[in-house]
């Protein structure tokens, strides 16, 4: 059913866990799984114009964090006998970034964290996840 997975991956307890489900969907089915982290600059651009050493700093810390993850995740899919690739999105908001590296890479499924929130801080922070269901037309599978 499946041959192409992409998990987003952020390196949260959420991630990790649909990353297990992820693999899981991937062994079963004989699937390859791409993860995708993305480095969002956004969320400082305006203070990086001003101390543009700061703004690298940040992207340096971003791209370790992701490498920390990929490898981990490396690690997992070796032991679960799948195939994995590790693909980092740069200069793009979370939820389009995964959209549009999905459709380049026609996966079947994207799988997905939830991170849980609510209250006053899903209305303010909205949630990446629901953004990727709400933008995509390929299936997505949300992990809680």
């Amino acid at each position: 059913m499946f041959k192409h997975i992409l998990l987003a991956t952020d390196g949260s307890a959420s991630a990790e866990h649909a990353a297990k489900k992820a693999l899981e969907l991937a062994r079963v089915h004989g699937a390859h799984v791409t993860a995708a982290y993305v480095v969002d600059p956004y969320p400082y651009i305006g203070i990086g114009e001003v101390n543009p050493m700061a703004f690298q700093s940040y992207m340096s810390a971003a791209q370790e964090a992701s490498t920390k993850v990929f490898i981990a995740l490396g690690d997992q899919a070796a032991a679960a006998g799948v195939q994995f690739q590790a693909q980092l999105v740069e200069n793009m908001q979370p939820a389009r970034g995964i959209v549009e590296l999905a459709d380049e890479l026609a996966v079947d499924l994207i799988v997905i964290g939830s991170h849980g929130r609510s209250g006053v801080q899903k209305l303010m922070l909205g949630s990446v996840a629901g953004k990727v269901v709400a933008l995509s037309t390929r299936p997505v599978l949300v992990v809680r």
